[in-house]
């Protein structure tokens, strides 16, 4: 069974959400937008699921190749990433460095992010775009030192990224990775949001990326090296998370910069990020 689609979009360059069914996409935001002017606010207020139920009796509103797909939370708060969160993808550093203590963070702009179908953009400043294929929480209910055992219940929705990288300009400095992460439109976030249930809906999800159809990364949520409950409430210590946020949980191994000579993206260049459950991002590549 296809699980529940929520979905921001665009038609006519008017910002629209709604729920993408097989048949289509149903236009909710024409029936529940006085309630909630956009996703996040359906988030805060508890409602993914019943716009959810609410698109299973209605007809779609456009085919879905008449919409151009968003990233789903429009303006979040903060976009919070992990990195080196997967075993295999610690062993790629080479540095001789046992697995961290503690994750490694980053935030991203919400302008260096496009949505599903939307071409990244390999900037006039470096031809080292690479993909990184990721899960994504999307924040439900605020919380600040929230406890493990509670931290689930403070999802809403899951979803995907390619967390697209300069990988040069991640390096221009000696601590901090911030230049190379975003440069405007080098990342996805998508297609949509899968509202939330319980554990079993994330405790084992089988990602990978293609990259023209070629098999590049594979891995599975259950070996993070930080798990989402951890996560959580790791990153609730130092700020306080508020819905709408979105958490990217980290990458695992195959990133085009570890293969020799590094393999990194270029215009034409098909990624597809897939996730059990969710769905599959796919972009393509020009350059600016």
């Amino acid at each position: 069974m296809t699980p529940p689609r929520l979905a921001t979009f665009t038609v006519n360059d008017a910002p629209k959400y709604g729920a993408v069914t097989d048949s289509g996409v149903v236009d909710l935001s024409a029936r529940y937008a006085q309630d909630y002017p956009t996703l996040r606010e359906a988030i805060e207020h508890g409602a993914l699921h019943r716009l959810a139920d609410a698109a299973e009796n209605l007809p779609p509103d456009f085919a879905l190749d008449a919409v151009s797909l968003q990233p789903p939370i429009p303006s979040p708060e903060k976009i919070i990433c992990v990195g080196v969160n997967y075993p295999d993808r610690n062993a790629e550093y080479k540095d001789g460095q046992d697995a961290p203590k503690f994750p490694s963070l980053f935030m991203r702009t919400p302008r260096s992010f496009v949505g599903h179908g939307t071409p990244l953009v390999r900037p006039r400043a470096s031809t080292q775009l690479d993909y990184e294929g990721e899960v994504v929480l999307v924040i439900g209910k605020p919380g600040r030192h929230i406890a493990e055992r509670d931290a689930l219940d403070h999802i809403a929705a899951i979803t995907l990224c390619n967390e697209g990288t300069i990988r040069d300009w991640v390096r221009h400095a000696k601590f901090n990775v911030t230049q190379g992460k975003n440069f405007d439109s080098t990342g996805s976030l998508g297609p949509w949001i899968v509202p939330y249930s319980d554990e079993s809906q994330i405790a084992d999800i089988r990602l990978t990326t293609h990259v023209n159809g070629e098999l590049r990364q594979d891995d599975r949520t259950s070996r993070m090296m930080f798990g989402f409950r951890y996560l959580l409430s790791y990153i609730s210590t130092f700020t306080t998370l508020v819905p709408g946020d979105v958490i990217v949980t980290g990458t695992p191994t195959g990133a085009g910069a570890r293969f020799d000579p590094p393999r990194y993206l270029v215009p034409g260049d098909v990624i597809e990020i897939a996730a059990e459950g969710i769905g599959t991002l796919r972009n393509g590549v020009i350059d600016e």
